[in-house]
């Protein structure tokens, strides 16, 4: 597996490197933000852990920016602020999981499999049309009647799941684990603020909802 390092530490960076490294792993190791998207746009890396904290550009505004230019590789958050929201934030900024430091190396590792285990994208549909809703997994694009849509990245996601599972509900738990990674309920409103956003932009190119809540199981997507 090739891992793209980002760590500003370079106790931790060490660390990490010689664990991954002696687990077979090829590793690159970068310390600040710039060099971070830089290699993270290049390709070829299998996974990204990215350290939050890092100089000139932030392990936030690191994620924003891949996610921006299409970057698709999964990123493990790696950081010390472990709380609730900002293990949401980070999630709703594109990373696909979360280590808090102090962290040991065989969940670090295990973490990292389990995120390089995903099925390649091109083994998967890459273009979901329901109704005058289409979504293009590879061009990150969404068109309703022919008029583009433009999402963020979550309200990107929440969307793809609904078209993929279109005609049938799929519940809040369901978009929670799928789209955030959650496996717990973190009592916040995250799905409902990003549908209605999500809603709002689809109704603006188009007359109707085409997203229909059910009361007491979820959402679904109408079949036409």
């Amino acid at each position: 597996m090739h891992v793209l390092v980002a760590e500003d530490d370079h106790g931790t960076a060490a660390y990490v490197k010689r664990g991954l490294t002696e687990l077979g792993h090829a590793i690159d190791v970068v310390h600040a933000g710039g060099a971070a998207v830089s290699r993270g746009v290049s390709g070829g890396y299998d996974v990204i852990v990215l350290d939050r904290m890092l100089p000139e550009l932030d392990g936030m505004e690191v994620l924003r920016r891949l996610r921006a230019a299409a970057v698709a590789t999964p990123v493990l958050m790696l950081t010390a602020l472990g709380g609730i929201a900002d293990r949401v934030e980070g999630l709703e900024a594109g990373a696909d999981d979360y280590l808090v430091k102090p962290f040991a190396m065989p969940e670090l590792s295990a973490r990292l499999n389990a995120l390089a285990r995903r099925a390649p994208t091109a083994e998967l549909p890459t273009r979901f049309a329901v109704g005058d809703v289409t979504l293009d997994l590879l061009r990150r694009e969404v068109f309703r009647a022919g008029r583009p849509v433009l999402l963020q990245p979550r309200e990107f996601a929440l969307l793809e799941q609904l078209m993929r599972h279109a005609g049938r509900v799929v519940t809040r738990t369901m978009l929670l684990e799928l789209v955030w990674g959650f496996r717990f309920d973190p009592q916040t409103n995250i799905v409902e603020s990003h549908l209605s956003r999500v809603r709002a932009k689809l109704r603006e190119a188009g007359a109707d909802d085409p997203i229909e809540t059910v009361r007491g199981a979820g959402y679904q997507m109408r079949l036409p």
